[in-house]
């Protein structure tokens, strides 16, 4: 029956619904086996010393303080960034929104790297989701439960992400090697330029990660003269096996033909508002019918000549506009 089991889970989907309500179940002894911890953490924050509690309180003042002043030049940069792209005619950039999720569970599979977080799809989070930590990229979402989902993370041997060398944009595919502290980038050119020390982020293609968040940091280039490409080992940014908390980056799901597609359609209703306008003038030269032309025509008959020609000007403006709706 097991292996019965087994073979329907791998081949089909009929067990799907059932995993999803034994997630639902489990849910209940998760909360129960971490009831004592949260019980210990709570009576260890009880008798904690005042010393310990005042020492810690001026710590975190001036790390705040320190942040704050971070974060002002850095509210200053994104703002000059904003107006560059305005601009050159780019698209403004948005903060993505994040959710805090918190870990819960381990797969103990030693051939797969896999994590058990508190969200799950009740909660808004969908399949492919970026996670991520205080230092970097963890990985996405690849199973999701009602209020629990899996990750899978960067160094899994059957997971690859696109990333570029931050120093000068080059290109490649880092894959995980199954082991937590190394990934590895495939197909790099022996003579590519990329050494030591460089800082891997996230390139964005293939509409999966958001652009510019770290990756991992490049700690070994092996050359051989005999072999096209170099042998490029990496170490991840983000602590995969110590970080409890994370992040679910709810960026924009919709695929490059909805964006476009929506984009087709503000063009063409911004161009039609705009003939509107211009054409607007023009509007008493038609009456609907022999009553209401009686009193139209008589005190607007000096405004009848040049409205007449009012949507010669018009055409040239709506003819830039055409390609744009093709």
């Amino acid at each position: 029956m097991s292996v019965a089991l087994m073979v329907v889970d791998s081949r089909f989907d009929l067990l799907k619904p059932v995993r999803s309500q034994m997630g639902l179940v489990l849910m209940e002894s998760y909360w129960i086996t971490d009831l004592p911890q949260r019980m210990w953490q709570g009576v260890a924050g009880q008798f904690g010393s005042r010393t310990e509690l005042i020492a810690e309180n001026e710590k975190l003042k001036t790390e705040a303080l320190l942040l704050q002043g971070r974060l002002q030049k850095l509210a200053a940069l994104t703002e000059q960034n904003v107006r560059l792209r305005e601009l050159l005619n780019s698209s403004a950039l948005v903060n993505e929104k994040v959710e805090v999720a918190e870990l819960i569970g381990v797969d103990p599979n030693p051939f797969t790297h896999r994590i058990l977080i508190n969200k799950g799809e009740r909660d808004g989070v969908f399949l492919g989701q970026p996670v991520l930590d205080a230092r970097g990229l963890m990985g996405q979402v690849v199973e999701l439960m009602p209020y629990t989902a899996r990750v899978l993370l960067l160094t899994d041997t059957t997971h690859s992400i696109p990333v570029q060398v931050n120093r000068n944009g080059l290109r490649a595919i880092a894959s995980g090697t199954g082991n937590p502290e190394r990934l590895e980038l495939r197909h790099v050119a022996d003579t590519a330029d990329i050494k030591e020390g460089d800082l891997l982020v996230s390139s964005g293609m293939g509409q999966r990660f958001p652009a510019g968040y770290p990756v991992a940091t490049v700690n070994e280039v092996i050359h051989d003269s005999g072999q096209p490409f170099a042998i490029v080992r990496a170490i991840p940014t983000a602590a995969l096996n110590r970080s409890r908390y994370m992040l679910l980056v709810f960026s924009d799901r919709r695929t490059p033909e909805e964006r476009a597609t929506e984009a087709a359609i503000a063009q063409e209703e911004a161009d039609r508002q705009g003939a509107g306008h211009v054409q607007a003038p023009a509007t008493p030269a038609a009456p609907a019918n022999a009553s209401q032309a009686v009193p139209a025509v008589a005190p607007t008959t000096p405004a009848a000549t040049p409205a007449a020609h009012a949507p010669t000007p018009a055409q040239p403006a709506a003819a830039p506009a055409q390609p744009r709706r093709q």
